[in-house]
């Protein structure tokens, strides 16, 4: 159970699920709410760090007292959030309309890849697929290549559960002046499309063309780019300003050599010139060249290297807890500071606890409708 932080005090009931729903209950439990996740019965142990900073109960829906035990936690809760198919919790009795008859200002959150309406709300569907219908894949990648997945960061967790996030704690601030709870409705299709804004403002002004990798911020220009150094190894670039680019120059000596970048076609020279210089040094060496410039130039790190980076070093945003590296809790607050990340939640291991804590009859544990684990 989360102490301190922002959202202190809120109480979130996550249904069990994968990806992003739980992401967005992390993200809440990192600013200090006190999330609850329902585990079903007989599942193992768990070290998903998406599941830090939570309190587990273990509900079997399959129970005829099982929906009453998740309404009695909804009763209590300020945010319900949800990651089922469309129609699945109201089957179980579970559904929005059952939890407003007992709390009318709960905020339900729910988190599917196609939203709760449209031709394919009710079929299967990934990250891939998701991100594949808003044009966002398809502009992500080198000329003349194919599409790039960016792993399920832009849809499970940039188009979903942040909008999950977003959604539920807008839905907190009406409530507090309406009374009145509402579904929170985020489809990872319509979250990604959004994130896109300012490439579909390029777009509907002729500043950004579908033939992939020849556009400003997707490899087509030379300065907004990665290039391979003499050991293997990437530097990133991304020098756009002018100051910034007169900067790189300088720093390449190449300063007073180059083709102008305002011409796009002497963009495949003026690559082909830096890649060269890249070339000729170690990422290492390249790193010590631009360390504290303004020329935008970075190296490109690995997960296991970046933990050691001076900047992310200092600022602990990365950090060990129970000997896992795992990024620290984000943003960061001034007046109420975030509570140091949770403890990965074994399912079932706070029935009690939580029972009594929300004030919830011990005969619903007593009936076999919720189990509970030792910790």
């Amino acid at each position: 159970m989360a102490t301190g932080g922002p959202l202190a005090g809120v109480k979130v009931v996550e249904l069990a699920g994968i990806g992003p729903a739980p992401f967005c209950a992390m993200l809440l439990a990192d600013l200090g709410a006190d999330v609850v996740r329902v585990d079903r019965p007989g599942v193992g142990g768990d070290d998903d760090l998406l599941n830090r900073g939570k309190r587990s109960v273990q509900v079997d829906l399959k129970h005829e007292r099982g929906p009453e035990a998740v309404l009695a936690l909804a009763k209590e809760a300020d945010v319900l959030l949800e990651g089922l198919r469309p129609g699945v919790t109201e089957r179980l009795g579970v559904g929005p309309d059952q939890c407003w008859e007992l709390n009318p200002k709960l905020v339900y959150g729910r988190m599917t890849g196609w939203g709760q309406d449209g031709p394919l709300a009710s079929t299967s569907g990934h990250d891939v697929g998701y991100v594949s219908l808003t044009g966002m894949l398809h502009a992500i990648g080198r000329q003349g290549g194919p599409p790039q997945i960016p792993a399920n960061l832009l849809g499970d967790f940039g188009g979903g559960a942040m909008y999950l996030a977003v959604g539920v704690l807008a839905g907190l601030l009406e409530a507090r002046v309406s009374g009145r709870g509402q579904v929170v409705d985020a489809a990872i299709v319509d979250g990604t499309a959004h994130l896109g804004s300012m490439l579909w403002s390029f777009f509907a002004t002729g500043g950004w063309s579908t033939e992939r990798g020849t556009n400003l911020l997707d490899t087509g220009a030379p300065y907004y780019d990665v290039y391979e150094t003499s050991d293997g190894e990437y530097m990133s670039v991304g020098a756009l300003e002018p100051k910034f680019y007169a900067e790189l120059l300088e720093k390449l000596e190449l300063a007073g050599k180059v083709p102008d970048r305002d011409d796009a076609s002497t963009w495949p020279e003026l690559r082909k010139m830096f890649a060269e210089r890249f070339k000729q040094r170690t990422r290492a060496e390249w790193t010590e060249v631009f360390d504290g410039t303004d020329a935008c130039v970075a190296p490109v790190l690995s997960m296991a290297e970046a933990e050691q980076h001076p900047h992310l070093a200092a600022r602990q945003t990365l950090v060990r807890r129970e000997g896992t590296l795992q990024p620290a809790p984000a943003p960061r607050f001034s007046r109420t500071p975030n509570p140091e990340p949770g403890a990965v939640a074994i399912p079932g291991a706070h029935t009690e606890e939580v029972l009594s804590e929300w004030g919830l009859s011990h005969d619903l544990l007593d009936s076999g409708a919720m189990h509970s684990a030792p910790r």
